[in-house]
């Protein structure tokens, strides 16, 4: 592989990771609080793209306001989710919610089947034209869009990182984490800051089904299962139920995916094979992932 093509694949490596770090986030954060997977983050990425999509087509918003609309919507619906489908099982058995994240899951797609349609929509009207300009530097051809979606991803991924450690919302969604009961018993409302998890993982979701539609430009209701899917193998990779963990393990699996692509082309049509390797290898050799906490047993 040449200098260029390594360079242009790294740009793609590290645009495809960061979208897959702000999905494993919301998968993160969930289950550091409720030991819960849930199974239908991917669809609110789903759901984002079309409320960004009809923000422009139908409500004829900007391009920008439709994105800020979009992602303050999948926020309301992730808190919408929590409140609904979550809050009444708290008390209930883990896989009483388990069963309930994967209903949530195939009713946002049937649901998206029925109001939106099933056949696939191009995204392309929504992205302005400045964004869609080649940039060339030496002998590297960058599109616009890639500058734009590695800014936003990591103005998103800092701003996320302000929240958990200097505000007091983050300092108590780190002690609910820890143990509920005590910090509910300082006073602070368990459910508030719950539904608040839930919404600031379901915004990023949103941002990042944005950002991943303007570069691969075609919208449709199980558009979230796959990088759902690799969003969650990324979070047990860097070690779920740690924020810089999935960070790192979605960084790392989107360069791994774009990398092995490059440097063998022959296996391409391969690419989503690499993902659950690394499941699989993680879950025989560190199942805890690479910056997990330990596992203790107690006998």
């Amino acid at each position: 592989m040449s200098a260029r093509m390594f360079m242009q694949n790294l740009f793609n490596g590290l645009t495809l990771g960061g979208l897959y770090a702000l999905i494993a986030i919301g998968y993160t954060m969930v289950y550091g609080i409720l030991r819960l997977i849930n199974f239908a983050h991917g669809d609110v990425f789903m759901i984002g793209t079309y409320l960004a999509f009809y923000g422009v087509t139908l409500m004829l918003l900007p391009w920008w306001l439709a994105i800020v609309v979009a992602i303050i919507g999948s926020a309301a619906i992730g808190f919408l989710i929590d409140r609904v489908a979550y809050k009444p099982l708290r008390e209930s058995p883990r896989i009483s919610a388990l069963i309930t994240a994967i209903g949530v899951s195939f009713f946002l797609e049937s649901f998206a089947v029925v109001v939106f349609g099933g056949i696939p929509k191009s995204f392309l009207k929504i992205i302005p034209n400045f964004l869609k300009k080649i940039v060339t530097i030496g002998e590297l051809r960058i599109q616009v869009l890639t500058f734009f979606a590695l800014a936003i991803i990591a103005g998103l991924l800092v701003l996320l990182l302000w929240i958990v450690y200097r505000t007091k919302i983050g300092m108590a969604m780190r002690a609910i984490s820890t143990d509920i009961p005590t910090t509910a018993l300082m006073g602070v409302n368990t459910d508030t800051v719950i539904g608040f998890t839930f919404a600031l993982g379901s915004a990023l979701a949103g941002a990042s089904g944005i950002i991943w539609a303007m570069r691969y430009p075609q919208i449709f209701p199980y558009m979230g299962f796959m990088p759902g899917l690799k969003a969650f193998i990324a979070a047990v990779f860097g070690g779920i139920g740690s924020i810089q963990g999935a960070m790192l393990g979605g960084f790392i699996l989107g360069m791994a995916e774009i990398m092995i692509v490059g440097f063998l082309p022959q296996l391409a049509g391969y690419r989503d094979v690499f993902a659950f390797i690394i499941l699989i290898l993680i879950l025989s050799f560190k199942p805890t992932g690479i910056m997990g906490k330990k596992l203790t047993v107690k006998v």
